[in-house]
């Protein structure tokens, strides 16, 4: 019963997202929320993607959220229970997770809709960003702990527990915040974040089944369905772009899945494909502020032809659904690593 309500509910979020786009993209184009496209760039990024409707993240952060509570509202009578009283826990966690996400995504919003507004791609200040997300955090975290959940340690494979104690909510904070800006640095050719997303809440999917999750499993299908749906129009060439507004959510999403299933660990090597992106781009920063002070120059040395890393590939000649399918190929096998991990930790 659990699966199929799962199933039905991540189909039908792929399904309003689909159709969502034949209404919403027009409606993106009429208001000319075209996205702006820096020469820092690939150069033919500027002269194909200039104007592309963006914002669409919309699409699915309402298609999931929508499926998730009808899908929610129809278990409980159809298997006997009252989130409540049982599973109030999982529930908590679960909510709180997607609240924190939908936060992260209308904060997406407002810096994408300061650049459709201004014309050019500067929204939202780094540390306005930094402030809104640490304050999302900061709520999140609070609404667990007053919700009686305040488990701090952090489970590794093979039986290994670190307590961190109250460390671990600047860690994870920390953590949280790293993901949830290293999805949105995913966000930078057609269809890739959407791709490695889809893969990822697959792994999520079967951890928390594995877990006996039921509300976390179903938020994962959920956001896996509506972002196959979303790849319906993105999929390169793409008709629109998610934007911040989505990016955020997704980011917020894959944080939240592996704080409340509580395999903080597990969450990381899923999402290593994101992790490397965002350290691409510390690597490559680094790198040039180093090599620029001992040669004395005003430029310095770059390790990458350009970052996020699959700029890198993009410049050296592979094509956008080349770099979509070896990313999520990728992400697949670190999705297999992670679940495999948990069969180890959780299974019977």
């Amino acid at each position: 019963m659990e699966t199929w309500i799962s199933v039905i509910a991540a189909i039908l979020a792929f399904g309003l997202t689909w159709l969502a786009g034949v209404w919403f993209i027009p409606f993106l184009h009429r208001l000319k929320y075209g996205q702006t496209i820096l020469d820092i760039g690939p150069k033919w990024h500027k002269a194909k993607k200039e104007g592309t409707p963006t914002m669409g993240g919309i699409m699915f952060i309402i298609a999931v959220c929508l499926c998730f509570a009808c899908a929610v509202i129809l278990f409980q009578p159809l298997a006997g229970k009252n989130f409540a009283n049982e599973d109030k826990t999982e529930f908590v966690r679960t909510v709180s997770g997607l609240v924190m996400a939908v936060m992260f995504g209308f904060m997406g919003f407002l810096d994408d809709f300061i650049k459709v507004k201004k014309k050019h791609n500067e929204g939202l200040t780094v540390m306005q960003k930094i402030v809104i997300q640490v304050l999302v955090i900061a709520a999140y975290f609070a609404t667990l702990y007053l919700s009686g959940i305040t488990r701090t340690s952090i489970l590794f494979p093979w039986g290994w527990q670190l307590d961190l104690g109250w460390l671990y909510y600047p860690i994870m904070g920390v953590i949280i915040l790293y993901l949830v800006n290293a999805v949105n640095l995913t966000d930078g050719i057609d269809g890739l974040c959407s791709c490695v997303t889809v893969v990822y809440m697959a792994a999520f999917a079967c951890i928390a089944g594995i877990l006996g999750m039921f509300c976390e499993g179903l938020m994962a299908l959920c956001v896996a369905g509506g972002c196959i749906g979303f790849l319906m129009w993105n999929f390169p060439p793409a008709k629109v772009f998610m934007g911040d507004t989505g990016s955020m959510f997704l980011g917020g999403c894959v944080c939240a899945l592996g704080v409340g299933c509580g395999v903080e660990f597990l969450m990381i090597v899923a999402a290593l494909v994101y992790i490397c992106e965002a350290l691409s781009v510390v690597i490559q920063v680094t790198v040039f502020k180093i090599t620029k002070k001992i040669y004395h120059t005003k430029e310095g040395k770059r390790l990458f032809k350009m970052t996020p890393i699959h700029h890198h590939f993009e410049l050296s000649g592979w094509s956008e659904v080349k770099i979509d399918v070896v990313f999520s190929l990728t992400a697949a096998a670190l999705g297999a690593a992670a679940v495999l991990m948990a069969v180890n930790m959780f299974g019977k």
